[in-house]
């Protein structure tokens, strides 16, 4: 009765906050990656910013995750899916923005190609 209480206590004895943490980084990675596909324009113009931002997010997500997997252990089990979820796509928000390096690498060779072969 007294964890009951404990939990809903108005001190956030309840609240996984690296959990949430972490699933917002993941899903404000996953919104960049939206944006790069429904507005190539813009990453094409911002590509750097684009790609930092998407591996910043991804590495934010990654620890708080673990943090929030700890945490509802201890809080018995609350919002560990959350954690993991955000674990995950913290990964894939890393290895997305390591292909969006490759990507705007290849770009910047293709177009070096074009402008040395237009000589």
């Amino acid at each position: 009765m007294t964890e009951v209480a404990q939990d809903t206590g108005a001190a956030g004895a309840s609240r996984n906050t690296p959990a949430r943490i972490s699933v917002w980084a993941a899903f404000l990675g996953a919104g960049l990656i939206a944006g790069i596909f429904l507005t190539p324009m813009f990453w094409l113009l911002y590509g750097g910013v684009y790609t930092f931002l998407v591996f910043a997010f991804g590495v934010v997500a990654i620890p708080a995750g673990h943090l929030g997997r700890r945490r509802g252990k201890h809080l018995g089990g609350r919002d560990r899916g959350v954690a993991l979820l955000g674990i995950v796509t913290g990964w894939i928000l890393i290895f997305f923005s390591l292909l969006l390096v490759l990507a705007y690498a290849g770009l910047l060779a293709g177009l070096a190609f074009l402008a040395d072969s237009a000589s």
